[in-house]
């Protein structure tokens, strides 16, 4: 199955438009023509099959045969909340493959060691939609407006909360009995971790401190790894 993505699609879209750069894609680059079928997803859980009744490299228009709900595959809401890494690509391949494995939402963080502290965000949407529709998937991440760590440990959150860090101090391992909840947040640092006024100000908002291992891996490939061992953990069964 090729997929297609266009979030303005929904239950009650008929007929369906798209704009000039997906249409020559669709026309010139794949070669499709009048009434080829095209697979699209609004990101939201639904797989629509549709017809093209116009191929205009301009314009390509189709109409919906029919409209799908696809349950997503894991039963748990995973949001991982991680610092920019000093090099733009480090960060996209975490988008890329935390999306291929399974995630549900992305927060970037601002901390008091990060090395960058903006994100292209109309880029990194294109990273995470491009990985949606590689991996088959039909639930987008959310990908939140970046915020400082001070403001992120304030906010309210449901079930288990966690914060990566290196420092030798007493620290659960990532295994079931840390992720009992369906609902889990966990925090990775920048490059140069959190520090210890981080560290402790995430304790006192009831954060538990995690290890994932003795090496010192590097941000995105801790946030790989708490996606992936979280997939394995909680898909267990």
């Amino acid at each position: 199955m090729q997929l297609f993505y266009n979030p303005d699609i929904n239950l009650s879209t008929n007929i369906f438009s798209f704009d000039k750069n997906e249409s020559r894609h669709i026309i010139k680059v794949l070669r499709k023509k009048e009434k080829d079928q095209l697979h699209i997803t609004n990101g939201k859980g639904l797989l629509f099959n549709s017809e093209i009744i116009s191929a205009n490299d301009k314009k390509c228009v189709i109409q919906i045969i029919s409209a799908e709900l696809q349950p997503k595959p894991w039963a748990y809401h995973l949001h991982i909340a991680i610092a920019p890494t000093k090099m733009n690509d480090r960060y996209e391949w975490f988008l890329e493959k935390a999306t291929e494995i399974g995630i549900d939402e992305i927060t970037p963080i601002i901390c008091d060691n990060s090395e960058r502290k903006k994100i292209k965000t109309d880029r990194v949407k294109k990273v995470i939609v491009s990985a949606m529709k590689q991996s088959l998937k039909f639930q987008l991440p959310k990908l939140n407006d970046p915020i400082k760590f001070s403001e992120f440990i304030k906010k309210k959150f449901k079930g288990s909360r966690l914060i990566a860090h290196c420092e030798e101090t007493d620290r659960q391992t990532l295994k079931q009995e840390s992720v009992t909840n369906d609902n889990i947040t966990v925090l990775i640092g920048p490059e140069g971790d959190f520090s210890t006024k981080e560290i402790n100000a995430a304790l006192q908002h009831k954060f538990i401190p995690l290890s994932l291992g003795k090496s010192r891996l590097r941000t995105e490939t801790a946030g790989i790894v708490v996606c992936n061992a979280i997939s394995i953990l909680k898909n267990k069964d």
